[in-house]
């Protein structure tokens, strides 16, 4: 599954990842702000800006709030203002920030390893009901996503996440932001090792820490013991994944630089094996060099991934050892390959104590309040206090025992939320898209919603594990570039000559089996309206032109361009 650590980086990539002396690097002594987010951050932590927004914002308005913090600081607590309605995908890119901004704000609430109860559940349902218009998005990170906040109600939402354990902080920004955890942590039968006591010291140390709240741009993290490979590792700035030492016993692959949106690349091993109680130290040893040698410079080559393609592997495990450990680490076994093909956790599974989790499927993680309230309930009535939230806008309900499993799966279903979900709504992901989002170009949730529902239709026998991911513009908040039908939102003509919104397509992208990006044929976009014929087309020459047993990325690899077009 995944290569040996990589030779240094040559003496040429050495030239030139060092001929910009001001490429930003604290670690070198480039401490002057190169663009206005760096000095933004220099000017003031983004940490700070809750009391202005408890003080000053929350009771003077919108109109009172400084444009650095409006469109900066306030990302460190969850807030984004979101896109103004009525402006169409072919004045994203033209507008001013203070033509595409709303006054109103999307919220982040960061749920670390997916992790909630059923109390906290019941709380985001009752917030979303009273402030957020009824919205509640589950995201591929996690989390759960508002939109319509007012900033005169921020202190009120606070008040009540916190009373149930629940954050915003750093759920944005340049930070670290939620760490993913396998949502079966510490309840699966096949699970390695369960990662929930360093997600826990992370949170501690790390989240709201002024020593790393001011990195070059956002810090994405990974943990998970499952063997299935839950948790999307090899596109984290860095990852622990759960592994079998031969001497050691169970610990973590340790994986670092992953990322998509316009530059993607599949992180990479540094060969070390790490024991569970050591997994805080690395991970702050990782985000240390990230914020003291990350560039600065350009923000499009902020992430750490730039870092560690022009370091290498090898000089990455280097410093991390000798500069931020102080010791070696021990060397160790890659990961193996995942034994099934779905890793969402959807449908009935068995725990570890002989009680089940069962794991449903809303449409492209689109939920709202008062079914988040109902799905609390529900829980509650089966016997569980305790959820989970996937990677892949899916949740969990564990804890229930036996003789209840049927009768939760039928409550669940009258809810829309299907624990034996078809292919194409097991499948299907959706970021924000511009309904939201003032990056977007397209429309994403109800276009992903009603694909799934014409694919049903049209092809109801399709039982082979499908992933189709749909995203409103290039930054690939919904992982196009790695699922086996990714969609790239943008303005595309049609056949009249007119320009409307549609898709550029990727094919054959993967995670967990064979990790890659999906393929572009050339000149192939998709306006929207042909989405179903065109999706519908490539899977039924899939299903006439695969080999036994071949996976659908395996096939768009060395499928024709005619097939695939």
């Amino acid at each position: 599954m995944a290569a040996t650590p990589e030779k240094p980086a040559s003496a040429t990539a050495r030239r030139k990842a060092g001929r910009h002396r001001g490429e930003g690097q604290w670690a070198v002594g480039h401490f002057t702000p190169l663009n206005g987010n760096e000095q933004f951050k220099k000017d003031d932590d983004g940490l700070n800006v809750r009391t202005r927004i408890e003080t000053i914002y929350s009771k003077a308005g919108f109109s009172s709030i400084d444009p650095n913090d409006l469109r900066g600081r306030m990302r460190w607590w969850g807030l984004y203002t979101q896109r103004k309605p009525g402006i169409d995908g072919g004045k994203t890119a033209i507008l001013e920030p203070e033509e595409l901004d709303d006054e109103f704000f999307m919220l982040r609430v960061r749920i670390d390893g997916g992790r909630l109860t059923t109390a906290q559940l019941r709380v985001i349902g009752e917030i979303s009901q009273e402030f957020a218009r009824g919205t509640a998005d589950i995201t591929d990170r996690q989390n759960i996503q508002y939109h319509w906040i007012r900033i005169e109600d921020m202190p009120e939402i606070w008040r009540r996440l916190e009373e149930v354990g629940l954050s915003t902080t750093e759920a944005c920004g340049d930070t670290p932001r939620v760490v993913l955890g396998s949502p079966v942590a510490g309840i699966a039968e096949d699970e390695i090792i369960d990662g929930t006591p360093a997600i826990d010291e992370i949170y501690r140390r790390i989240v709201g820490n002024p020593d790393f709240s001011n990195l070059p741009r956002k810090f994405k993290s990974a943990i998970s013991g499952s063997p299935l490979l839950d948790v999307a590792h090899e596109i984290n700035d860095i990852a622990f994944v759960g592994v079998e030492h031969p001497e050691h016993g169970p610990g973590f692959d340790l994986w670092v630089g992953g990322g998509l949106s316009t530059n993607p690349r599949i992180g990479v091993r540094l060969g070390a094996w790490v024991p569970l109680e050591e997994v805080p130290d690395v991970y702050e040893g990782v985000i240390s060099i990230f914020r003291d040698y990350g560039y600065r410079r350009l923000r499009n080559r902020a992430r750490l991934k730039f870092l560690v393609a022009d370091w290498g592997a090898e000089r990455f495990r280097t410093v991390l050892e000798d500069e931020y450990l102080k010791r070696p680490l021990i060397d160790g076994p890659a990961p193996e390959q995942p034994v099934r093909r779905w890793r969402d956790h959807v449908g009935v599974h068995r725990q570890r104590d002989g009680r089940y989790y069962v794991g449903f499927a809303p449409r492209v993680g689109r939920v709202d309040g008062a079914t988040l309230t109902k799905i609390a309930e529900v829980a509650e009535a089966h016997g569980s206090g305790r959820l989970r939230t996937t990677v892949e806008q899916k949740m969990i309900v564990l804890d229930v025992e036996q003789d209840q499993v049927e009768s939760l799966a039928s409550a669940l279903e009258s809810l829309d939320l299907t624990v034996r979900p078809s292919s194409f709504r097991r499948g299907t992901m959706a970021c924000t898209g511009i309904e939201f989002c003032k990056l977007a170009i397209v429309e994403t949730k109800a276009r992903g919603a009603s694909l799934i529902d014409e694919l049903e239709r049209r092809i109801p026998e399709f039982d082979e594990p499908i992933t189709i991911n749909i995203n409103g513009c290039p930054n690939a908040c919904a992982r196009i570039q790695v699922a086996d039908i990714g969609l790239k939102g943008q303005l595309v003509m049609d056949e009249q000559g007119n320009q409307v919104e549609g898709y550029q397509v990727h094919l054959g992208g993967a995670l967990g089996l064979e990790a890659g990006f999906g393929r572009k044929v050339r000149g192939l976009k998709v306006t929207a309206a042909e989405l179903p014929d065109y999706v519908e087309r490539v899977l039924r020459r899939f299903q006439e032109q695969r080999e036994d047993g071949e996976r659908f990325a395996v096939w768009a690899a060395r499928a024709s361009e005619e097939a695939l077009s």
